[in-house]
């Protein structure tokens, strides 16, 4: 049944009709569904609804609520990414992937070798979009909560203000570095950082340890920052 993140303000009893958001609306019109079709909506907070189509207009859609059910799709091991952006389409490829594979919240940060800066009204629009990919993602794999794709930060900045619970990890190439499944033990929240194209600086990969960041390891071959992403989610949130 086609799913659609339905930011209204959830739970509605039974047998409620509302009009759908724009974006679920145009949606439902380019899968050319009709009035009598099951859909299946989500407001990104948990648990999703049956609905039935009831009416397509022009522009507008509108739906009966069906059942609420408190389904969960979440990973056992909530994973916070703190990703020195990737150029270009990398980013967006990034924050599809790690949606479908679990990822609880995705914090972009610039850093000394980061060829995208952003700041001001251009942040703002590039975290927008990349919270519809995240959406978008959500509706695909079935996950019925939407991680935050957070405001782009200098690297400084949010080390300073850095969550104190949680296990930090720094993927890292240094010598000593732990396996990251190993580095992670038991713990039920995790935050990995890792650069962007060409990796972080000494000093702030200094800085990530004196903000009590321990040094972690995916391995010997140097991956792409995107790739980085994808293969810690794959160790630590898919269990």
């Amino acid at each position: 049944m086609p799913r659609f993140h339905c930011p209204l303000p959830l739970p509605l009893p039974p047998g409620a009709h509302i009009t759908l958001p724009p974006t679920a609306a145009r949606h439902v019109q380019v899968l050319r569904l009709q009035p009598g079709d099951g859909i299946t909506l989500f407001n990104g907070e948990g648990g999703e609804w049956t609905a039935t189509v009831t009416r397509m207009g022009r522009s507008d859609v509108e739906a009966e609520v069906g059942a609420h059910a408190a389904i969960e799709r979440e990973a056992a091991r909530a994973v916070h990414l703190v990703v020195g952006m990737p150029a270009n389409e990398r980013m967006d490829w990034l924050v599809e992937k790690a949606t479908e594979l679990g990822a609880a919240s995705i914090q972009p940060v610039t850093t000394a070798r980061s060829v995208v800066k952003l700041a001001g009204e251009r942040a703002a629009k590039r975290q927008a979009h990349w919270q519809a990919i995240a959406v978008a993602a959500c509706e695909q794999c079935g996950r019925n909560r939407v991680p935050p794709v957070h405001a782009p930060l200098a690297l400084a900045d949010w080390l300073r203000g850095a969550p104190a619970e949680g296990m930090r990890l720094l993927l890292s190439l240094r010598g000593g570095s732990q396996p990251l499944r190993q580095a992670a033990g038991g713990a039920n929240q995790v935050w990995v950082l890792h650069g962007p194209e060409g990796g972080l600086t000494a000093q702030e990969e200094d800085a990530a340890l004196a903000a009590g960041f321990a040094p972690a390891s995916l391995g010997a071959r140097v991956l792409r920052a995107e790739t980085a992403s994808v293969a810690a989610l794959s160790l630590l949130g898919l269990d």
